[in-house]
């Protein structure tokens, strides 16, 4: 299937989980997470789940980071639409966010941490294959900003679906996931 069908598909896939059912494999995430030895980890790139898109919700594991790793830097996503650009924010237990015109929530801050700074990136995706491709929401933010990142840079993509076999229509752009996560097993790529 194609990026377009699969976005349709699995749009349409996670605004069937009943809230209950969410809590529940947002847990399961979380367990299967907390498997990996983060220990190395010093900077985190997250994002804030979109709720009328019922993304798995990766505060999640960025809260379990905190705690686990308290000297740990987390950013979080400010795009630039004009542009089609983004950046990393630094953040802390006090930054404030702001609704954007999606409904993205982004922190009110100055402080940028470079892509090649980064160390672990959480990756927003609809949908991915058994090579580590992914669907996002179609702008390509992710792709453009992960070729500043440095080779190491570990890239975590969460669902609460099984991948597919591959999409039909990736291309030299999109850039792989290091893994993907899903409430029953941790795929690796």
């Amino acid at each position: 299937m194609t990026k377009t069908q699969l976005r349709v598909l699995y749009k349409n896939k996670r605004n069937t989980i009943s809230d209950i059912e969410k809590l529940k494999l947002d847990d399961l995430l979380l367990i299967q997470f907390q498997q990996f030895d983060l220990s190395s980890i010093q900077s985190l790139f997250s994002y804030w789940p979109i709720e009328h898109h019922s993304e798995p919700n990766v505060d999640l594991m960025t809260r379990y980071l905190r705690i686990m790793i308290p000297e740990i830097q987390i950013a979080y996503p400010v795009i630039n639409r004009a542009e089609l650009t983004m950046k990393a924010i630094l953040t802390d237990e006090n930054t404030d966010f702001k609704n954007n015109d999606l409904g993205i929530y982004e922190p009110i801050g100055e402080t940028v941490i470079e892509p090649k700074n980064l160390d672990l990136i959480f990756i927003p995706l609809l949908a991915f294959d058994q090579l580590g491709y992914r669907v996002g929401y179609g702008k390509g933010y992710y792709d453009r900003y992960l070729t500043y990142c440095k080779k190491e840079t570990v890239k975590i993509g969460f669902s609460y679906f099984e991948p597919i076999a591959k999409i039909s229509d990736t291309n030299q752009f999109d850039v792989p996931l290091n893994y993907c996560i899903t409430p029953q097993h941790i795929y690796e790529f």
